[in-house]
């Protein structure tokens, strides 16, 4: 049976260490590092998100602030408190949280945001720094995968590793990222012939396709490490992954669950990002 990669105590993990970086940040600076979040509309799930990327930034030390906008803001409104918090010095990461209400243009919004302060990782310049390898500030989800790979002794150099799923949020990085530390990367996604055998080349395969148990153990290869980004609803209302756990764990090396793999970590890993985007300020300020 694989091993379970235990996201909620790696999280908590990081979690302590940015917790530790806050405290030396306020001794040295004399001020908490700054996380805005904009939430437009009344989206349950994203009320949810919003309310918990707040909470946990305050429980670190940082100042987590909420901005909320009703679902009728438009382009300029939005735009508008972007640039005000971009202007702000006490403002060190601003998250701007998807979707955005009909009608208001996603990525001019994300664009809008000081590269700077771009906690998420989604603006263009952030996207260029990832792929060249000098990026600061990782979108979390994929960083957090990644720190998941370091806590269970996995190096992914000289490894096959399969993405699935070609997102600008999970899978496009994820893919950057392994490729920086040196693995033999494939994109797999809807068009891939035969993807079960791409799967089955795996070294360490990532699910991110947003498909309910749509990768079953028949398709990994025999002790390799399956991260499974997947957050889906199966019929009966259960949260799972994009992986059949119950067929794969029995092939895998080690395996996150869903819940409490991956998903722990993406906000830990936005706590993160807050924290060295708050020290790059800084050293820029010299």
């Amino acid at each position: 049976m694989a091993q379970l990669i235990d996201g909620k105590a790696i999280a908590k993990t990081v979690r302590d260490e940015v917790a530790q970086g806050v405290s030396a940040f306020k001794a040295k600076y004399g001020r908490a590092p700054g996380l805005h979040v904009v939430l437009a509309g009344e989206n349950p799930a994203s009320v949810v998100y919003t309310r918990n990327k707040e909470k946990a930034a305050n429980e670190v030390g940082m100042v987590g602030e909420l901005h909320k906008l009703p679902e009728s803001v438009g382009k300029a409104e939005l735009l508008g408190l972007v640039r005000r918090l971009n202007a702000d010095p006490a403002v060190d990461g601003i998250l701007v949280q998807l979707p955005l209400p009909q009608g208001v243009p996603s990525l001019e919004v994300i664009e809008a945001i000081d590269p700077a302060k771009d906690v998420d990782g989604f603006h263009r310049s952030s996207v260029g720094a990832l792929w060249t390898g000098h990026a600061v500030l990782v979108p979390c989800t994929p960083r957090g995968c990644m720190r998941l790979l370091r806590e269970v002794g996995v190096d992914p150099a000289g490894q096959s590793a399969v993405v699935v799923g070609r997102s600008n949020i999970v899978g496009k990085p994820m893919a950057a990222l392994l490729i920086e530390a040196n693995a033999t990367v494939t994109v797999a996604h809807s068009k891939t012939r035969d993807l079960p055998a791409i799967c089955r080349q795996a070294d360490i395969l990532v699910a991110a396709v947003g498909r309910t148990r749509m990768i079953h153990g028949d398709w990994i290869k025999p002790g390799a490490v399956v991260i499974d980004v997947g957050m889906n609803r199966d019929t009966d209302g259960k949260l799972c992954g994009d992986v059949d756990f119950a067929s794969a764990e029995r092939v895998a090396r080690a395996i996150t669950p869903v819940p409490g793999g991956v998903g722990p970590m993406t906000i830990a890993m936005l706590l993160e990002n807050t924290l060295a985007a708050a020290r790059a300020r800084e050293a820029q300020r010299g």
